[in-house]
């Protein structure tokens, strides 16, 4: 897992939660196929028959490839091998959580402006919430220029529409829309503190990291998700104060895909 503080790019633009394009791409990808190769065979395979070539290679190279191509091809690893182990709802958070890593302005949207309104009680959240937003980063120098006008407009739009197909976001376009309620999956919860702790963090760290954010978790919550986990022999946790000590059953991803299919949830 790639950590690193990354400027807010455009690269939306190219495509926002593309989940049924992603399915597509995942069925067509394997691991001797690079961003350019997996390029040609989507070309022509005929599934994107009502893509252009161009708009079709902005999907692959700008959305699909630092999505889930990241980090050795884990990602795509994972989600192309064992799709079958997850619901539509347990996919999509997959999906979200590989996103937002590849995309930090939507990760930083999803845990400034979606959970703050969510938690302070409000209904809904307007394309001018996100247009504040990336202005407020411009000025702060989060982007590696200044952005127009109209760019933070488009932007905007790009944010609350990748909240919509990720399910923040009621999905009928609008210029308010009804903010829906999102509870992390147990299931993905297993994936993300194993690949924190396979990517070498220690313990605390891992229960802290933002990722949890993404999903609304603070680390007193990551706690219970781990209690529940531990519950069904994922692993062990014990806690006093805010130090925690997790005993870890698995060395490899796989062991703890394994278990899953085994039907622990």
């Amino acid at each position: 897992m790639t950590e690193e503080r990354k400027h807010y790019t455009t690269q939306l633009s190219a495509g926002l939660g593309l989940i049924n394009e992603t399915k597509i791409l995942l069925n067509l990808w394997d691991s001797a196929l690079d961003s350019s190769s997996l390029f040609q065979a989507a070309l022509n395979s005929g599934e994107f028959a009502t893509v252009s070539a161009r708009r079709l290679k902005n999907i692959v190279l700008e959305c699909f490839a630092p999505r889930y191509l990241a980090d050795d091809a884990l990602p795509a690893t994972l989600l192309k091998h064992h799709q079958s182990l997850f619901s539509s709802n347990e996919f999509n958070q997959l999906l979200c959580l590989y996103t937002c890593r590849a995309n930090a302005i939507l990760a930083d949207f999803i845990r400034q402006v979606y959970w703050v309104q969510y938690s302070s009680g409000y209904e809904t959240l307007t394309n001018d919430d996100a247009k504040e937003f990336v202005a407020r980063a411009v000025e702060e120098g989060k982007t590696k220029k200044t952005w127009s006008e109209s760019t933070i407009k488009k932007v905007s739009s790009y944010l609350t529409g990748c909240c919509s197909d990720f399910g923040f976001l009621e999905k009928i376009r609008k210029s308010e829309r009804k903010l829906l309620p999102v509870h992390l999956e147990l299931k993905v919860a297993a994936i993300l503190i194993h690949d924190l702790h396979f990517s070498g963090l220690g313990d605390n760290a891992a229960i802290s990291h933002k990722d949890w954010g993404i999903f609304g978790l603070e680390p007193e919550d990551v706690r219970s998700e781990l209690k529940r986990l531990s519950l069904k022999n994922y692993l062990m946790i014990q806690s006093a104060g805010d130090v925690t000590r997790i005993g870890w059953k698995f060395k490899h991803m796989e062991e703890v895909l394994d278990v899953i299919a085994q039907g622990r949830f």
